[in-house]
């Protein structure tokens, strides 16, 4: 798809226009329908009901978004975004704060702890949303970071690996033989925006140790594919199962390849542009995820490919194109090509033409291959986060999370 011209999409008014109203259009879908106000929020279905209202369980990694992304609306200036950050910060800090064996629950309602289980994932979000928070001067932010930090150091962290563990029991004990990509992935994205909101080297540190094991050396031994499960010495279980295929499915997903294009140059931004290394591995993941996991017919990514590179799981969801899109800009900030242009504006092209709906507001997040909506995995709409930061992403510049950059640029059209 030939540009025409060399005014990047995300540099002219009219685009940028365009994408804020998306964001507009997203945050109005969620700053109230959401909350639940028992505490925490609702998953919402598609058209912005509540999935459940009787005593439904709420996963900290929802409530822990929501926190980040109003924290946002707040440094851009959106009338009622504090109130859904205390709203959030006040439910992740009594409900799902495991206040006997500390740390925090994968799952709260009502009447205490829907799945006591110790996460990595929903703990990795628990740190960005208490940076965050930390960010607009939330009253609860620093005690949560002080405490999620050393949840994180004492219970998950591996120094012998550079890593995280994915799960314990509500006591602490060990959930063995699995280590997982994906937690540790967000993990590496709250680090660095724990080190913007603090300014403490040990969480910068710490996130390229993760990204030195898992793109550096194990997705550079994959020719730039991001394997997803692994044992519990780092070698790439390449039989995984598991059947929650939402959180980890088998074979490899492209999206997360995407996303770790994205976080390298982050890093590499903030580390002071010593690590060559992360330019050249974030070109190879942007590179691999359009080749391999971009339908070439009908658009979209690919949910899943298996390990001889064919596509699996065939649906096409709404988070890998999010990524792709906020990929996309970093790697056309620093490293400016035809290539990365055209692709960003492949990957809007095809949102616009699919996953906005225009009848209920927000997006459709879970397309079939053919670009239809569907809810095989996803039941409705229960996330602002990728969406959020896609369409914003692209209006500050590649030189930071989008917080920090918020925080300290003026939003321009």
């Amino acid at each position: 798809m030939p540009t025409n011209d060399a005014q990047q999409w995300s540099a002219r008014p009219y685009h940028r226009r365009w994408l804020l109203a998306q964001a507009d259009g997203l945050f109005d879908f969620f700053q109230t329908a959401a909350i639940n106000p028992k505490g925490g929020f609702y998953d919402l279905s598609r058209d912005g009901k509540p999935l459940a209202t009787d005593n439904p369980a709420r996963g900290i990694h929802a409530s822990a978004r929501m926190v980040h992304c109003f924290a946002i609306g707040h440094l851009l200036g959106r009338p009622g975004s504090a109130d859904v950050v205390d709203h959030g910060m006040r439910y992740l800090w009594e409900r799902h704060r495991d206040q006997t064996h500390g740390g925090y629950f994968w799952q709260a309602n009502d009447t205490g702890a829907a799945d006591a289980s110790k996460q990595g994932y929903g703990h990795a979000f628990v740190l960005l949303a208490a940076s965050s928070a930390k960010c607009i001067g939330h009253p609860l932010a620093d005690s949560m970071l002080s405490d999620i930090t050393e949840v994180i150091e004492t219970r998950f962290w591996d120094e012998q690996h550079g890593a995280i563990a994915e799960e314990f029991s509500a006591d602490w004990q060990p959930v063995p033989g699995y280590r997982g990509q994906n937690s540790n992935m967000h993990l590496t994205e709250s680090l660095m925006a724990a080190f913007e909101a603090t300014g403490e080297r040990h969480y910068l540190d710490k996130a390229e140790r993760i990204a030195d094991l898992l793109i550096n050396r194990r997705a550079r031994e994959e020719a730039f594919r991001v394997a997803e499960h692994f044992d519990e010495n780092w070698v790439v279980d390449r039989s995984y199962y598991h059947p929650n295929e939402m959180f980890r499915p088998a074979g490899t997903t492209p999206g997360h390849w995407l996303e770790w294009a994205r976080l390298l140059l982050q890093f590499w931004v903030l580390g002071g542009k010593t690590k060559d290394w992360m330019p050249e591995a974030a070109r190879g993941l942007f590179f691999q995820s359009m080749a391999l996991g971009w339908d070439k017919d009908k658009g979209g990514f690919f949910y899943t490919l298996d390990w001889a590179n064919a596509p699996d799981k065939r649906s096409k969801l709404w988070w890998p194109l999010c990524e792709g899109a906020a990929a996309a800009h970093f790697l056309n900030a620093h490293q400016e090509s035809d290539f990365h242009e055209e692709s960003y504006r492949r990957i809007w092209n095809y949102v616009a033409n699919n996953n906005l709906d225009r009848n209920f507001g927000g997006w459709h997040e879970e397309l079939t291959e053919d670009g239809k909506p569907s809810s095989l995995l996803f039941p409705g709409k229960g996330d602002i986060y990728h969406a959020l930061q896609a369409c914003l992403i692209p209006l500050f510049p590649a030189d930071g999370s989008l917080t920090k950059m918020v925080a300290e640029h003026p939003l321009e059209l």
